[in-house]
């Protein structure tokens, strides 16, 4: 076991999810006719998004220096390459359930590469960020849809740590 040593990644890749933003409507109480009806026909209307579990590549055992990555697939699969010799056994995949209007497209942005940075300033890169959605995703007759993403994490030299990153996920109706 010489040369091998377990590296602690701890990714909250989904801790800044973000839903679209709706415009800002009031009722004035001070006018002739005041309502307390919901307008109709707003794009946004009742669309929320939600992280069931966030992106963790739990512990990394490094097997010497040089560059490396580990990679998380939306199906749990994993991956190692270069000087990641194994992904922890509690690794996860993220999942995120968006709930709205029965039925509808929905489009669903999410980047394909961050950064993400420890408390004593290393940083790494989380990048090729997929997701198991369709190519034209649509919320069920309940107004569900749930969606797992992965990604790969790369590496270089010591970055011994517990890293963190925000990764926003916008979701619209289409």
């Amino acid at each position: 076991m010489d040369g091998i040593k377990p590296l602690l990644i701890l990714l909250v890749a989904a801790a800044g999810a973000i839903a679209p933003a709706r415009s800002a409507t009031a009722q004035c109480r001070l006018c002739d006719q005041p309502t307390s009806a919901r307008a109709d026909g707003s794009e946004d209307d009742g669309i929320q998004l939600q992280i069931e579990t966030d992106l963790e590549f739990d512990r990394l055992v490094i097997s010497g220096g040089g560059a490396g990555a580990a990679t998380m697939r939306p199906d749990g699969s994993t991956g190692a390459e270069g000087s990641v010799g194994a992904v922890g056994p509690r690794a996860r995949v993220g999942t995120v359930l968006v709930h709205g209007q029965p039925n509808r497209l929905v489009r669903v942005d999410i980047p394909r590469r961050i950064e993400l940075h420890s408390a004593g300033g290393g940083r790494m890169v989380l990048e090729d960020v997929t997701t198991d959605l369709s190519g034209a995703p649509r919320l069920d007759a309940a107004g569900n849809l749930s969606f797992r993403f992965g990604g790969r994490l790369t590496l270089s030299g010591d970055a011994d740590g517990q890293y963190r990153g925000d990764l926003p996920i916008t979701v619209e109706y289409q």
